[in-house]
């Protein structure tokens, strides 16, 4: 799970809600999401929710921590 928003650069918590992914995975914040109409501009796909994932799980499967944002 990508750390942070492709487009702003703002963090995104695997733990949490607000994050929004296309089928490769392309990664983007809900404010930005909405304002590109929710498809992604690398790939033309369409942005959904993020599922969250569980801190339990952390440990043996982490999420990401290369940020994407180039800004």
């Amino acid at each position: 799970m990508r750390p942070d928003c492709e487009r702003c650069g703002a963090a995104l918590p695997a733990e949490s809600a607000g994050a929004f992914i296309c089928s490769l995975e392309c990664t983007f914040c809900a404010t930005c999401a909405e304002a590109m109409d929710d498809i992604c501009p690398n790939c033309g796909g369409e942005l959904v929710d993020r599922p969250t994932r569980a801190v339990r799980h952390h440990a043996s499967n982490p999420p990401g921590t290369v940020r994407r944002f180039k800004g």
